[in-house]
């Protein structure tokens, strides 16, 4: 069977799978534990092939149907074992020409329109309504609403307080005093706004293109009597007008399509004063650009890709704006994601009681998979701090921890 032998030659490192197919025939794939060892079962016979052709679609599609089966460990676990012996690797010479021509054909049709940007930010932020509200409130940390990397120190024990780092680390790479006029491209919950107004009492204005995100806002803005210093409106980036201190984008460069990076940076570069500081928090890849994954673009970041490095420094180039500096946060984003995960699976029943099964399946692999990229594959978040010219950067990073 070509898959067993091309899941053999995947788990040379450590650890190992029985493979089950379709007709019963068990496949040893590595050196799996000889007491209860991690079993794949494959319930139908297509998947043969069709794991071999695309796994990284056609495993979490089988995965979401409950047509495989994993015994003797958790899609988590599992994954993990598999994605430390795959590495930076592609699965197989087939599976590499499909993702690479899923690559070329994503990018000749995914076009990020404003109306396109609103209908993509809709399918995951708007998410069921009220279900998906109930959703982020379990998964999410309890202080800030969070829905980005989060900033784990040595001795940090929670994800509030990994987030509460992270606020405070952007902050101080901002420099952000009192008097400042900020903005917060892709402002989501409007959280991170209302924590940086209420720790330095400047006034920030939030963008988001999410109807659900956009009223929660407002809503906690007068919960904390803040009105006077957050102004949130529901309208694209493009559309914005005004001069800026500082600007601020997490976790939003990741929806905006290859060929928009340009129009980013070009609007950030217009809408930023002389002496300002902009700085992009956003998921990367380490190695050189690659294709979007075309299960995680269809069902959970329509639109949506992680940039390489060098993808994100071209555009800035164009425009003229000066990188500062540039922080990569390894092994952030994994604990963050498990974190989630673990407070999706202790509500589990909720979960499939305000959607069904299936979507339980599928935000349990989209969590799992992401973590175990974050852990062992290609994927980082950047932090980079931009300027307009060289008075305006730090010698030191000395404030930052001062």
């Amino acid at each position: 069977m070509i898959l067993a032998r091309l899941l053999s030659n995947i788990y040379k490192k450590e650890g190992g799978i029985i493979l089950i197919d379709s007709q019963g025939t068990k496949y040893i794939c590595g050196n799996p534990n000889s007491n209860n060892p991690t079993t794949l079962k494959l319930l139908k016979k297509d998947l043969n092939w069709k794991l071999i052709l695309d796994p990284e679609y056609e495993f979490p599609e089988a995965y979401m149907r409950g047509e495989i089966v994993i015994e003797n460990s958790s899609l988590h676990d599992f994954l993990m074992g598999f994605v430390k012996n795959l590495g930076r690797r592609e699965f197989s010479t087939l599976s590499r020409i499909t993702k690479n021509f899923h690559g070329v054909w994503r990018y000749l049709t995914n076009f990020n329109t404003i109306y396109k940007s609103k209908k993509d930010i809709s399918h995951h932020y708007d998410l069921g309504g009220e279900k998906g509200e109930k959703l982020y409130d379990i998964m999410l940390d309890k202080k800030h609403r969070q829905y980005s990397c989060a900033y784990w120190k040595n001795d940090t024990k929670t994800l509030e307080e990994a987030q509460n780092n992270k606020l405070n680390h952007i902050i101080k790479k901002l420099n952000i005093k009192k008097g400042d006029k900020i903005l917060d491209i892709g402002s989501g919950w409007g959280t991170a706004a209302a924590y940086v107004a209420q720790q330095t009492g400047c006034e920030v204005t939030g963008v988001t293109l999410s109807k659900n995100q956009y009223e929660y806002s407002i809503n906690n803005a007068k919960k904390l009597n803040l009105d006077n210093q957050l102004d949130f409106q529901l309208k694209d980036y493009r559309e914005l007008k005004g001069k800026f201190d500082k600007i601020y984008s997490i976790g939003m460069y990741e929806h905006i399509s290859l060929k928009y990076y340009n129009t980013f940076f070009k609007k950030v570069n217009e809408l930023l004063k002389e002496q300002g500081t902009f700085l992009l928090h956003t998921i990367g890849v380490v190695d050189a650009p690659s294709s979007p994954s075309k299960w995680i673009s269809k069902r959970i970041f329509p639109g949506g890709r992680c940039p390489s490095y060098s993808q994100i420094i071209k555009p800035i180039e164009k425009t003229g704006l000066i990188v500062a500096d540039c922080e990569t946060l390894i092994r952030h984003y994994d604990k963050t994601l498990e974190h989630w995960l673990s407070r999706v699976m202790a509500k589990k029943q909720e979960i499939k009681d305000l959607f069904d099964e299936k979507f339980l399946r599928m935000w349990q692999f989209y969590l799992s998979s992401c973590s175990a990229a974050f852990r062992y594959r290609d994927l980082v978040v950047f932090q980079l701090q931009i300027v307009k010219n060289f008075d305006s950067a730090n010698r030191t990073r000395d404030y930052i921890y001062s």
